[in-house]
Formats: C-alpha cells, sequence, structure tokens
C-alpha cells in the first residue's frame, strides 16, 4: 500500500520569542523537523508533504536538497484544515501518516507500529498515559474502554480534564476516509479551529476500528513550544545516547555530561570525560581516551589514541598511538599519522604529520608536510600566507626544526636537517646540514639602565 507522511509544520511558534521558525530550532545539532523528516525516511514512503506556513522561505531553504512536496497553509485554522491542504496531492489508496514538525524525538519503531496497523476498517492512533495531561486532548472511551472520541483541554469538563490518557495527534488512516471527513469538519469549539481529532469520532460513527498505540517513552511525543520545552528533550536526547553507548560498552565518566550533535562510532574499551562534544560525523577506534572539554566534530581516529582536555579537533583524521592536546587545536585538513604528538597550544592546519613527528608546544603548523619523526621546537611557525595565497612548507624525514623559528613557504627543510633556534628561513634547508639565521649577539659595556628622576 502506498505510504504518504505528512508532516504539520505551519506554525509561528509565538512561544520562543524568535525571528527563526520554530521547526528550524536545533536540538542535539540539527533542526525539530529534520529529526522528523528522518523519522519518516525511514519508513521508506513514497512521498513525504510538510506542511509550511509561517517562516516558509527559511523552512524550505534549509531542506531544499531533501525529496519534500511542500503544501501552504495561508491561514492557520487547525490542524484538520492543515491536513486538507494535502488531500488533493494524495490517492484515495494511500495510507496517509500524520506527524508534527516540532516533535522531535518520535522514534521509528513507534512509527512502523502505527502504519502496519492500518487497513480500510482501521485507524491507528498514538496515545499515552501522564501524571501531567495539562494542555493536551484527553481520550475518551465507551463503556467497552474502546475510544469513542477526543476532547481538547480547552473544550473538556473538569470531570474529562482528570483523564490521563492523553492524544499525541499522530495517527495513521486511509486517505480515502480523511477525504470523507475532513470537508465536514467544524470550527465550533472554544479554539475557533478545524480539529484533526475530530476524525476519531467520525471513525467510530463509520464503524471502523481504532487501534490504539503508546511510544516507548513520553519523550517520544513530548512537543516543543518554548525553549524551556526544548531544553528539557534535549537532555532526554542525549541521556538516551549516553545510555546507547554505554551499553555497547563506551565508558562516559559523566554520561550527564555528553553531548552528541552528530554521528558516532566508538570500537571497545574507549574512555569519554565530562564534557565532551560530538559533532558531524565522528569515528572512534578502540581503547581511545577523550578527555575533559573536547570538541570533535568531523573526525576518524584509530585506536589508542590520547586526546588530552581543552582540544578542538575539526574535519581531521589522526591514526593509531597519537597524542594531541591539552588545548590543541586540529583544523580542516589535519592527519597525523601513526604515533605523532601535538602537544599545548598547537594549531596545526591543512597539514600532514608524519609518523613519530612531534609538535609538542606553542606552534603554528599550516599547509605543511612533515615526513617521519620531524621535532618541531616551541615556538615555530610556518609563515604561509603572503597576503594573497597559501604556499606550502616540506619538512623532510628526520628534521629538526629548534625553538622559535619562522619558515617561510615556499620552502623545503631537508631530510635530516637541523635548524638552529631563532632562525628565519626563507630558502631550502640541505640535507643533513645545520641552517641557521642568527644575527650576531653583542654586549655593550658601556650601556647603563635608565633611571628615574
Amino acid at each position: 500500500m502506498e505510504l504518504v507522511v505528512v508532516i504539520l509544520a505551519a506554525g509561528k511558534g509565538s512561544r520562543m520569542y524568535s525571528d527563526l521558525p520554530k521547526v528550524l530550532h536545533q536540538l542535539a545539532g540539527k533542526p525539530l523537523l529534520a529529526h522528523v523528516m528522518d523519522a519518516a525516511h525511514s519508513l521508506n514512503p513514497q512521498k513525504i508533504m510538510t506542511v509550511y506556513g509561517h517562516g516558509g522561505e527559511a523552512v524550505q531553504a534549509y531542506f531544499k536538497d531533501r525529496a519534500i512536496h511542500w503544501v501552504f497553509q495561508k491561514e492557520q485554522l487547525g490542524t484538520g484544515h492543515a491536513v486538507a491542504q494535502t488531500l488533493p496531492h494524495i490517492s484515495d489508496q494511500a495510507t496517509v501518516l500524520i506527524l508534527y514538525g516540532d516533535v522531535p524525538l518520535i522514534e521509528s519503531k513507534t512509527l512502523q507500529g502505527l502504519v502496519a496497523a492500518v487497513n480500510q476498517k482501521t485507524l491507528a492512533l498514538l496515545t499515552v498515559e501522564t501524571d501531567q495531561p495539562q494542555g493536551y486532548g484527553r481520550i475518551l472511551r465507551d463503556q467497552n474502554k474502546q475510544v469513542c472520541c477526543v476532547i481538547e483541554q480547552k473544550d473538556a469538563t473538569p470531570e474529562q480534564q482528570k483523564i490521563r490518557e492523553i492524544n499525541t495527534g499522530m495517527v495513521a488512516v486511509s486517505a480515502h476516509w480523511l477525504k470523507r471527513w475532513l470537508p465536514t469538519l467544524k470550527a465550533n469549539n472554544a479554539q475557533g479551529e478545524y480539529y484533526l481529532t475530530d476524525i476519531i469520532k467520525r471513525a467510530v460513527e463509520d464503524h471502523l476500528t481504532i487501534q490504539v498505540l503508546h511510544p516507548q517513552t513520553l519523550a517520544e511525543v513530548e512537543g516543543v513550544n518554548d525553549r524551556k520545552q526544548l531544553a528539557c528533550l534535549e537532555r532526554c536526547y542525549q541521556r538516551a545516547q549516553a545510555e546507547k553507548f554505554m551499553l555497547a560498552g563506551v565508558t562516559l565518566l559523566d554520561p550527564q555530561r555528553f553531548d552528541l550533535r552528530g554521528t558516532l562510532k566508538v570500537g571497545k574499551d574507549t574512555v569519554i570525560d565530562a564534557n565532551v562534544i560530538i559533532e558531524g560525523q565522528v569515528t572512534l577506534g578502540s581503547r581511545v581516551r577523550i578527555g575533559a572539554h573536547v570538541i570533535l566534530n568531523n573526525v576518524i581516529m584509530g585506536d589508542e589514541v590520547i586526546i588530552k582536555p581543552f582540544t578542538h579537533i575539526e574535519n581531521a583524521v589522526i591514526e593509531a598511538r597519537c597524542e594531541v592536546g591539552p588545548y590543541a587545536r586540529l583544523r580542516p585538513g589535519t592527519h597525523l599519522h601513526h604515533h605523532a604528538k601535538v602537544g599545548n597550544f598547537v594549531e596545526v592546519k591543512d597539514a600532514i604529520v608524519g609518523e613519530d613527528s612531534k609538535i609538542n608546544h606553542l606552534s603554528y603548523i599550516g599547509n605543511a608536510e612533515l615526513g617521519k619523526n620531524v621535532n618541531v621546537g616551541a615556538g615555530t611557525i610556518t609563515c604561509n600566507y603572503d597576503g594573497a595565497y597559501k604556499h606550502k612548507t616540506t619538512m623532510k624525514d628526520n628534521a629538526f626544526i629548534g625553538s622559535n623559528s619562522a619558515l617561510v613557504a615556499p620552502v623545503v627543510i631537508g631530510e635530516g636537517a637541523t635548524i638552529g633556534a631563532g632562525s628565519v628561513i626563507y630558502e631550502n634547508a640541505p640535507d643533513g646540514k645545520l641552517t641557521i639565521t642568527r644575527a650576531k649577539q653583542e654586549t655593550n659595556n658601556r650601556w647603563q639602565r635608565p633611571q628615574k628622576q
């Protein structure tokens, strides 16, 4: 059966107090709507239709590379009205799954259950029981405990408001029935809106079975209306991720202070300290140790790597048994080969650092290629930018760069060459030789320190 997913994302989100459309606010490093779209894509639907309204241009621009059918809701007249805008684009034979762009943590497994429960005589409804049902529509059941309708909180009696089973708004049903019911909806309620929830009563009147399903956790169906709710769901998401990785063999020294804002693949016996942030696509080998306050963004890391605290790494490859930090910064294009070391207050960009090579302190290495067993002394700088173009510095195997040296690119430091401390090197240094550019040291015996009068 054809599956069409309809995502309602037209709301303004006034309680966010933001110029950004609500569905573009981020959770775990990506927009709320992106989480919902990813869950929808996991079902392999024939079509995903997103109903947009406020800030529609920004929303469409963000997702321009996705195969999404956009439907404009000019007036915000309720959820029933929003879904009705999609009906001309849906065949009668399709199953329609309705989701919400501000409910980001819905699980694919839950949605699969909803879709599987639908047929021409069955509507699948997702509900949940909670001790805090305020603000949600209540599920009303008949004397046989069968669902008979949904009543919104503003229209519910005090007795009905005591009901703990609430409507999540997520429903799956045949498009044939939606096309029959939605044109009949009335806005004679407290909010003056066309409620999608009114289709439950219509389904009962047409003798459909209401198949009720429940999510694994309440967080799956919680929506975001303000920044406090957004922060709460962020922590729910991060706790779930932390638990998943700990159960897979990763040691998190403080699971409450672990943030995954992308994807993470980890080998065995890896240890991650507090306040580590994972962004983009990160792969860690086995027996890796990540220190506190480290940020990893699009990083591939081999086995037994040690990353010391307060290190930032972005778009880099770090091979096995390397050691980085503390307070190091590896910028895009960095590739550390086996057993290389980058120490404190060192910045590396667009550079290859060969096996067993060391840059231990207070240096900048950019647009460079270091061979094996190169030693770069403290305070060394590759002067790679001439104000218009960047140029390459090459340090061949076993080169030794003395402290406080400036290597003016383009320049080649030969194999086994030594650069004397404090040198400014602007011509190629030959293999195996000491190259030094240092002014003669003099002492002025007549000089006297100035004195205050």
